[in-house]
């Protein structure tokens, strides 16, 4: 089973890097948890579709890859140029390269609760902006 969950994993990946935000219902419940929150499939399309605007050149790197019977863990990695403010941080189009450690659990396949964290730290000490 992690084999399987692993390969649905790196096509859900190849989903968000393709930009096919409309194939998320392939690999992601009606309802879900995003960090403690009840969410629904497009709420979670949203978030993505608007990460993906804000950073044109996002792509998802997986670092490290950890699965289990039904949980998948993910240190991803991420080199690009946010627009704007990012994660109430003043980024303006510079490079910045910074991990996201995320956590999912899945049910019959599919993203059921999602735990992410962002290292902004990273962020902020590259553009020498403060704490």
């Amino acid at each position: 089973m992690a084999g399987d969950l692993e390969e649905i994993y790196r096509r859900y990946i190849a989903v968000l890097n393709d930009r096919r935000f409309e194939d998320l219902d392939d690999f992601v419940h009606p309802r879900l948890t995003y960090n403690g929150e009840s969410w629904t499939r497009e709420e979670y399309r949203s978030l993505l579709v608007d990460s993906a605007r804000s950073i044109p050149d996002v792509h998802y790197d997986i670092a490290l890859l950890v699965v289990g019977p039904d949980h998948i863990a993910c240190r991803l990695w991420f080199a690009c140029r946010p627009q704007g403010d990012f994660l109430g941080v003043p980024v303006d189009g510079r490079h910045v390269s910074f991990a996201e450690h995320v956590f999912y659990r899945l049910r019959a396949g599919m993203i059921e609760d999602v735990w992410s964290l962002i290292d902004t730290d990273a962020i902020r000490r590259q553009l020498g902006v403060g704490a």
